[in-house]
């Protein structure tokens, strides 16, 4: 699933099998293989994408297959009314409607504004928004818009599940953050991306390898407290009470290993507590 773009791929030799695939035709397999699973046990899938994979290549596949959508929708996309109902002539029912939606007009109309109060990126906040129906190409059919006010202006999301509420559909696209936060420290804990290598499969695999180390951090951390997790008395500029990070679990785990180290040590040979407060501060160090 490692994208390589296209210009490059003459420099991959073709002994290594590899096949061209866009970035929308990865992230529609990706999220098919996952919704294997989570449909075979009976969970409802949404899957929350940015604004560039809201194209048709993208959407269509996902919705055939009875998944929900969350996006954000771009200020010039080509989203029209609702067609109103049937007018009883011959030929197939109006899929959309007769006019377009100009979605800065409607974020500067000062009438339909609500306030809304959610949880997004762990803190509750007051939202300002506005939320209609609209027909979109891409999708096929029907959507829910969502209008948000913030400081830097309107933003623009919607939803293929027309039922959806505003909460839900805010929530959703919040928790996305999460994702970019784990690319964030594959790449400055673990420097994924960084690696050397020639052959495109051993890319693959490092990757991989960044991925696995990367969760099994995560799983060591998970029911420890912020105590066991973050000591930050080395840095008084820094906020105490801030939630420990990965580097912070990754360090607290490597001091813990170093200590059962030193443990194992002093059950085998006496040490004296100078000299073990000495490898104490070596391991602080180290780790």
């Amino acid at each position: 699933m490692l994208y390589v773009c296209q210009r490059t791929l003459a420099s991959v030799p073709k002994v290594r099998n590899w096949r061209f695939r866009t970035k929308l035709d990865l992230a529609v397999r990706l999220v098919q293989w996952a919704a294997a699973y989570l449909c075979r046990v009976g969970k409802s899938v949404w899957v929350v994408a940015d604004g560039a994979y809201a194209k048709r290549p993208f959407l269509r596949p996902l919705l055939q297959q009875g998944l929900v959508v969350v996006s954000r929708l771009r200020k010039d996309a080509h989203s029209r009314t609702v067609p109103g109902p049937p007018t009883g002539r011959r030929g197939r029912p109006r899929k959309y409607g007769a006019r377009r939606i100009d979605l800065a007009k409607r974020a500067g109309q000062r009438r339909g504004w609500r306030q809304l109060t959610c949880t997004l990126y762990g803190q509750t906040v007051e939202k300002t928004y506005k939320t209609f129906l609209a027909t979109y190409g891409p999708v096929g059919g029907l959507i829910r818009v969502v209008l948000v006010k913030e400081d830097q202006g309107c933003c623009a999301f919607f939803c293929t599940d027309a039922n959806a509420s505003v909460e839900q559909i805010l929530e959703a696209f919040a928790d996305r953050a999460t994702i970019e936060q784990v690319f964030h420290d594959l790449k400055e804990a673990w420097g994924a991306g960084e690696q050397q290598l020639r052959n495109i499969w051993s890319n693959v695999a490092a990757f991989h390898l960044h991925l696995w180390i990367h969760t099994l951090v995560e799983t060591w951390a998970w029911g420890r407290s912020h105590a066991e997790l973050c000591d930050r008395s080395d840095s008084p500029w820094d906020d105490p009470e801030r939630r420990p990070s990965h580097a912070n679990r990754r360090k607290a785990m490597r001091q813990e290993f170093l200590r059962n180290e030193l443990s194992a040590l002093k059950r085998r040979w006496p040490v004296t507590p100078k000299i073990a407060a000495l490898v104490q501060r070596l391991f602080d160090l180290a780790a």
